[in-house]
């Protein structure tokens, strides 16, 4: 049953997901050339390093080639490679091996996404655009679960509340003010328990308190943009994450991270906040600098991540197969959580 469920969500969101948002399904890679600086390098302090080893059998210099963390750098110089115009986009079914992973119930080594990146105007720059997309991807997760449910009824049950219908929206800086004293990830999760559905907004930017609420790249989601709350303050950033609550571990999910990709001013001021300028040289930056591909929006959707919550599992081992610790696959096997291997 689980792997019905899972692959009549994966065809869901992947047709609806086009829909919504007016992308096209296209090919991803799974290793770059280390030169090109497409790979994701997920944070800015450099401790999560990719998988990199040399190919090319009889080449005089071997390419260095490294397994992608995400697709999220690729994606924006993919949009000028399949000419996608403003408004269209591209959506991947995108493979990744992140190695300086813990790994837990919801993080592994092994990670699958929904990679998407799609063409926007300078006039669309704004945290209304934002929004509208976050809503609009929202209904597609939604939509998906609820066809799990039709399809398999038992997934329906009493012991868990229906899946929220709208998304809360909240800057990281109106967090900080609601749990001053706590850290992000206990932030999270008692805004979480409140609102069971949303959207930080904001992640990078350096709080009130000193520290970002999170470590985002510097080379492609916009976080230093100034922007404007509802009610009139001054605020940072168009990026931002969706979370729930995940009724069955009873902690914070995280499911997607995305964004307003950065423009050629604001990689040059986010490059030099995380003393990276050095990289501005490499060809993805200079394509920015250049005005050589365009401005865009993108993000992943974790897939395992979203059947996990969809289908109600209490770890990604349910879902998808990769590689666990024996003590972990123990503590499942007690509690009778069947882990594919």
């Amino acid at each position: 049953m689980t792997m019905k469920a899972l692959f009549a969500i994966k065809g869901y969101i992947e047709e609806n997901l086009c829909k919504e948002l007016n992308l096209q399904m296209v090919q991803v890679p799974l290793i770059v050339d280390r030169e090109s600086g497409v790979n994701d390098m997920l944070d800015r302090d450099g401790s999560r390093t990719p998988v990199e080893f040399p190919c090319g059998l009889g080449l005089e210099k071997p390419i260095i080639a490294q397994v992608v963390q995400a697709a999220t750098k690729w994606k924006r110089v993919a949009l000028k490679q399949f000419d996608c115009q403003a408004g269209e986009g591209l959506c991947t079914d995108m493979k990744a091996v992140r190695k300086d992973y813990f790994l837990d119930h919801d993080h592994s080594s092994y990670v699958d996404q929904w990679d998407w990146e799609k063409v926007m105007t300078m006039e669309e720059r704004n945290l209304d655009y934002l929004i509208d997309t976050v809503q609009k991807i929202w209904k597609v997760i939604r939509g998906a679960g609820m066809l799990a449910q039709e399809m398999f009824p038992q997934l329906k049950s009493d012991k868990y509340p229906d899946f929220p219908e709208e998304l809360t929206f909240l800057h990281a800086e109106d967090i900080l003010d609601m749990y001053p004293d706590l850290p992000r990830k206990q932030r999270e999760t008692k805004i979480i328990q409140k609102y069971p559905a949303v959207f930080i907004i904001g992640i990078g930017w350096v709080l009130k308190d000193g520290y970002p609420h999170e470590m985002r790249a510097a080379d492609y989601d916009d976080w230093v943009t100034e922007t404007t709350s509802k009610d009139g303050r001054p605020m940072h950033g168009l990026n931002g994450d969706i979370l729930v609550w995940n009724p069955v571990t009873k902690r914070r999910h995280e499911l997607t991270s995305m964004g307003i990709r950065v423009t050629k001013e604001t990689l040059v001021v986010q490059m030099k906040e995380a003393d990276l300028e050095e990289n501005l040289k490499l060809p993805y930056h200079q394509a920015i600098l250049n005005d050589e591909i365009p401005l865009s929006i993108g993000g992943g959707i974790g897939q395992s991540r979203t059947y996990m919550y969809l289908l109600r599992k209490a770890h990604l081992g349910e879902v998808s197969v990769t590689v666990w610790p024996q003590q972990l696959k123990d503590i499942c096997a007690k509690k009778n959580i069947y882990v594919l291997e």
